[in-house]
């Protein structure tokens, strides 16, 4: 059994580690963080904190690190994450404000992520499938070309452009979104396809053709969110601190541009609360056992949600990282769901 000053001895081992990428030793602790007992007590918590595997001694060196299992025990026993400076939470909010659509958004959450961790920030797109459709926009571009919008709920914006068989009717392309909107609108996106490849059979001769192109066009709208995909930022971060991994950086930065290890351990993740989650160094597979992940998950219109967080060495600032995987994804969902209620 730990006692509680053994706890708090470990705390600071993880924080001076983190700090200062150094061992730490027993009278560090003792002269720089006023716990009352001399540095021979600290050994006494130490080498208990030792036999429990909490820390451990690296090649010959007088100091301890924390293991895999003392950074589970540090994040565990954090009374509460430290909240984001004011200015922080500003410049998150004005910073995701000034974003366009759905990809900018998204594209400007991982590289801030990045910026406020020095981590690798990953987002999980909106799973699409079970997005609604919430407009679909036929536009003519000149006499033969005709650009297909596909809009859902979640605020992803599909443009496609096809070539037209014979000079474009606006009357007929009228007819033609109209119908379209009647048919899709409200429709998940897993039903659109199936009622796409009906559409060039209700047709009457003339339209079929053109009917065929916006169907293909649409099509390929859908078929492009179907897959989960990652947005990422911040791979340089990893690179500046391959001093932190065993012997290379690579094998992980493999791991994270292939995605699919980390894609399926989002989709593992159940989230019961807004609570950040922690998997840390031997917790994860393969290449990704010398890495911690804290995510979070996000609000992406309705009841849908998806996963963002950061990916770094086990010797990162946790509290800090919590607290920004934590803030940016509140931010994220209160502006994806104010942005679903304006096209309401």
């Amino acid at each position: 059994m730990v006692s509680q000053r053994a706890l708090d001895v470990l705390k600071v081992i993880v924080q001076d580690y983190v700090d200062s990428k150094e061992p730490v030793g027993s009278k560090s602790i003792a002269d720089r963080h006023g716990f009352g007992v001399s540095a021979a007590t600290i050994r006494n918590d130490m080498a208990l904190l030792e036999e429990e595997d909490l820390i451990s001694a690296p090649h010959t060196s007088a100091g301890r690190v924390p293991t895999d299992k003392g950074y589970r025990m540090f994040v565990d026993q954090l009374a509460g994450v430290r909240p984001l400076s004011l200015g922080q939470r500003n410049a998150i909010e004005l910073f995701l404000r000034e974003s366009a659509d759905l990809d900018d958004t998204l594209g400007r959450t991982v590289r801030l992520l990045s910026q406020l961790t020095n981590q690798v920030a990953i987002l999980q797109y909106p799973t699409l499938s079970v997005a609604l459709v919430r407009h679909v926009e036929l536009l003519p571009l000149g006499a033969h070309k005709l650009m297909t919008v596909l809009i859902t709920d979640s605020g992803s914006v599909d443009q496609n452009i096809l070539e037209c068989p014979r000079d474009i009717d606006e009357v007929v392309i009228a007819e033609l979104r109209a119908q379209l909107n009647q048919l899709l609108v409200g429709k998940e996106m897993a039903e659109v396809v199936g009622v796409l490849q009906a559409l060039p059979g209700s047709v009457s001769p003339d339209r079929a053709p053109l009917v065929a192109g916006i169907v293909e066009a649409l099509s390929h709208a859908v078929e492009g969110h179907r897959t989960d995909r990652l947005v990422m930022a911040g791979a340089a971060n990893l690179v500046r601190g391959e001093g932190d991994f065993s012997s290379s950086v690579y094998p992980v930065l493999e791991a994270i541009e292939e995605q699919v290890t980390l894609l399926k351990l989002f989709t593992e993740m159940h989230w019961d609360t807004s609570d950040v989650q922690a998997r840390i160094g031997r917790e994860n597979e393969g290449a990704l056992s010398e890495v911690a992940i804290l995510a979070s998950a996000y609000q992406s219109g309705g009841e849908s949600s998806a996963t963002l967080g950061v990916v770094g060495p086990t010797r990162m600032d946790y509290s800090n990282n919590m607290a920004a995987v934590r803030a940016v994804a509140g931010y994220l969902s209160r502006l994806l769901g104010e942005d679903d209620k304006e096209r309401a």
